[in-house]
């Protein structure tokens, strides 16, 4: 069978390179994504291997090219992704040149980024200093002009006599700048530590300020601290050291004040042209370096994974030959040999690879070929686990049941049909979409699986039509097989009105696709024909699902050649489905077929569905061997004759293969381990006559006897997850109609809360543009004045009114009201009024 039904068969090859052609053939080989090494030093510790500096250099380039990474993202430049195909890896001697690029411009960048940090930082304290000097300004201006608040406060400050002469006294004062939200504790702190003797002003500064360090904007505020001798002056400074505040030097004299705040703002200006020359200058490094980081970084790390990849080689005696080992898939022996070939001559070696061919009796690792169409679903799998090698691949099988098992779920035709028009808009525009290399996380979640989404949304489409569910509405496409024999008096005037299939109301043959569209309007019974429906048909999906699954196994066991666990395994794990669970299905068929209306005198009670029986209490009573006592007498106790007998048997059969599946496989284990313990135990005493038994080595067994106890608990596991996860995976099915239901009702309330109303406004929108429009393009007016002429006769002819009225152009009446329009106007006739 192809390799899309089961893993690549692999070998394991021994291969010897020549140690300067060992660089160009492992990047040829990267490139193929067809080889996978091991490693032959696992004793050797990583930072003692031989190519460990060169990993160490790929490290630190690849720190370098983080950080320019980090850089170009903060100034919000686009980063020019990769014209073409991917780049191949470099020759080991361009490492020199990538680093020095590399290094020269963490350099350049990292000293634009100092030169800036101080030229903002020196921005900041003189913005800061200019805000001090302005708001001082005021502060000082309110004292010398004598305000109340602040001689009072000087004077309590002074002296506690507030009549004692004041004027050889001088407050020192301290001027700063503190972060806004500090200013409260700044303010507690000051009055207790200072005993409420200093006098504290503060304004707030309007514009945030940029701290050079984060690049975060901050609010701040300026404040004066006024206070008597040095003591308070020191205790003040510590307090403004404790919050981090920054203190200026403010002059005393308005004079010095208004010259130093015209040379801090001539010294701004000269710092706005050189920061934005820096600036200028940062831009240019990065957009440069932007053009070609994405590059960068493939090739780095296409280099740091061949170093790595040599870290696993072995070195030969002369330490001239590396020798690897790899797993290849034997049907690519061809293409590796050549990319190899293409390797040596890039290099220059005239050595040519040799790669032989190893027998082992190691398990290979499984390796399954995918397209861009399987590598979904082959993902998908993945994420459960990885098959042992050369077991059957389910990913094929997915690529159907897993799209199905949705649209069970999600079963809508208009639902369906957008997901299957966005799924095949990615499909279509899948080269331009891939060339734009999107960063989104969720955006390369939908596109990685595009054909997932196109097959899922098909699958809707065909379980929305077989549902006869469109938005929550039917299609009659075929006509409804019932019909109403009502009176017309009964139909207006009761609320909720039956149709009985046992009578002439039911045409006796269902509707031709999927379900009649009249259960629709059913709105008493609908949600209960559904579950019905919906609950058996998810039952009967998920039975032949894992039904399925164990006739894989089977398929496992055949190419194997296991027979014990055909006998042992399958065999009673098929019994097990099918006495229990097949036989559950096959008496929903038996009723579906068995009861129903019998036309045409509808008299056979025992057939029709009053006497039909429930399948799940009829499983339970089989599972317990309890029968139910009749209640109804008309009916038959049982669906068909030996139906009990024929129960117990299925049961008593099913539980006899749990201990078949338990006991079965470690019993024939057991048993060939002690044959082959007697067959060594006879070839030893037969070497013994021979002379050779002194001490010789026994070649060592092809076949590894496992340990009969864990034998004994790996069995015990796989029986009891088999038995319960069959009970709990048939009910486990059941969420496909729980879903599906839940999703019937959800579009049925948005239907009815959401697309019905905005199909109902839209359209009187359009009604009302399209009259506009109409009485727009009419350029005479109708004689009521309110709207327009629908015809082209003159003013004077008699027209039709756009409110349905008979109107002419000048005819009024003496009185107070319009007789077109009932407008009020002049009491007597007007030729000018309407």
């Amino acid at each position: 069978m192809g390799s899309l039904f089961r893993s690549e068969e692999m070998t394991l090859c021994q291969l010897f390179l020549q140690s300067e052609a060992a660089y160009a053939c492992v990047s040829e080989l990267g490139e193929l994504g067809l080889v996978q090494f091991r490693d032959l030093n696992p004793d050797v510790n990583a930072f003692q291997r031989k190519f460990v500096n060169e990993v160490r250099r790929c490290d630190e380039m690849e720190r370098k090219l983080r950080y320019l990474e980090k850089e170009i993202r903060r100034d919000g430049i686009p980063m020019l992704e990769i014209p073409g195909e991917v780049p191949e890896a470099p020759q080991p001697r361009e490492m020199i040149d990538l680093e020095a690029t590399f290094e020269k411009l963490e350099n350049e960048l990292r000293e634009v980024n100092q030169n800036a940090e101080a030229l903002k930082r020196n921005y900041l304290e003189l913005t800061e200093l200019k805000h001090i000097l302005r708001k001082t300004q005021v502060f000082f201006d309110e004292h010398e002009g004598g305000a109340s608040t602040t001689e009072s406060m000087t004077r309590a400050l002074i002296s506690d006599d507030p009549n004692k002469h004041m004027g050889q006294v001088q407050l020192g004062f301290v001027a700063g700048v503190i972060l806004r939200e500090r200013i409260p504790a700044f303010e507690r702190m000051l009055w207790r530590a200072c005993r409420g003797n200093v006098f504290l002003r503060q304004a707030e500064i309007d514009t945030p300020l940029e701290d050079p360090s984060s690049s975060d904007q901050v609010y701040k505020s300026v404040f004066i601290i006024f206070f008597q001798g040095d003591q308070l002056k020191t205790r003040v400074k510590k307090i403004c050291e404790g919050f981090r505040a920054t203190l200026y030097p403010c002059p005393e004299a308005p004079a010095d004040r208004r010259e130093m705040a015209m040379g801090v703002m001539t010294r701004i200006e000269d710092l706005n042209t050189v920061l934005g020359q820096t600036q200028d200058h940062r831009h240019r490094v990065l957009v440069a370096a932007a053009k070609n980081i994405k590059n960068w970084f493939v090739k780095v790390r296409k280099i740091k994974a061949i170093y790595h990849t040599l870290n696993l080689f072995n070195l030969d005696v002369t330490q001239k030959c590396l020798i690897a080992e790899c797993w290849v898939p034997a049907l690519d022996l061809e293409t590796i040999q050549l990319a190899l070939r293409r390797g040596t001559e890039r290099s220059g070696s005239s050595v040519p690879p040799i790669l032989n061919r190893m027998e082992t009796l190691e398990d290979p690792p499984t390796y399954n070929r995918t397209n861009k169409f399987t590598s979904a679903f082959q993902n998908l799998i993945y994420a459960y686990g990885v098959a042992t090698y050369r077991e059957v691949n389910p990913a094929p099988y997915t690529i159907i049941t897993f799209p199905f098992l949705f649209a069970v779920m999600f079963g809508d035709l208009g639902h369906g049909a957008i997901m299957a028009v966005f799924g095949f808009w990615m499909c279509y525009k899948e080269k331009p979409l891939q060339a734009k290399k999107i960063d989104s996380e969720i955006w390369n979640i939908f596109f990685g699986g595009r054909y997932i989404v196109l097959l899922m949304g098909l699958f809707s489409m065909y379980t929305g039509l077989i549902y006869n569910d469109i938005f929550s509405k039917s299609l009659n496409i075929f006509g409804s097989s019932w019909r109403q024999n009502y009176n017309e008096s009964t139909l207006t005037t009761a609320k909720s009105l039956q149709l009985n299939p046992d009578s002439m109301d039911y045409l006796q043959h269902p509707y031709p696709f999927g379900i009649d569209p009249v259960w629709q309007l059913a709105e008493a019974n609908k949600i209960i024909f559904m579950n019905a429906y919906k609950m058996k048909i998810s039952i009967i999906i998920g039975v032949f699902h894992m039904l399925f699954g164990v006739c894989l196994s089977l398929w496992n066991h055949l190419y194997f050649k296991r027979r014990i666990s055909v006998y042992v395994e399958f065999i009673p794990q098929i019994l097990f489905l099918l006495l229990l669970f097949f036989y559950m299905v096959l008496l929903m068929f038996i009723k579906w077929t068995s009861y129903g209306p019998s036309p045409p005198n509808f008299d056979d009670v025992r057939t029709s569905g009053y006497c039909a029986p429930s399948i799940l209490i009829t499983f339970i009573n089989m599972m317990l061997f309890k029968t139910d006592p009749n209640m109804r007498t008309d009916c038959d106790d049982t669906m068909f004759a030996g139906q009990m007998g024929l129960q117990k048997f299925f049961v008593i059969a099913a539980l006899m293969c749990v201990p078949v599946m338990l006991f079965g496989k470690p019993y024939f284990i057991m048993k060939e381990q002690k044959a082959r313990a007697s067959q060594g135990h006879q070839s030893i005493e037969a070497s013994a006559e021979n002379g050779t038994a002194g001490g010789a080595p026994v070649p060592a067994s092809a076949h590894h006897d496992e340990d009969i106890t864990e034998v004994f608990i790996h069995q015990a596991i796989h029986t009891i997850e088999y038995v319960l996860g069959s009970v709990s995976h048939t009910a486990s099915y059941l969420r496909l109609w729980a879903l599906s239901l839940a999703h019937a009702q959800l579009a049925e309330v948005a239907w009815n809360m959401l697309l019905r109303k905005g199909i109902s406004t839209l359209i009187i929108i359009h009604t009302l543009s399209t009259c506009r429009a109409a009485c727009r393009t009419r350029r005479r007016t109708c004689a009521c004045g309110r709207c327009r002429w629908r015809t082209r006769s003159s003013p004077r002819s008699r027209g039709t009114c756009c409110s349905g009225k008979a109107c002419s152009p000048r005819a009024t009446r003496a009185a107070s009201t319009c007789t077109w329009c009932s407008r009020a106007g002049p009491p007597s006739p007007s030729p000018s009024w309407c």
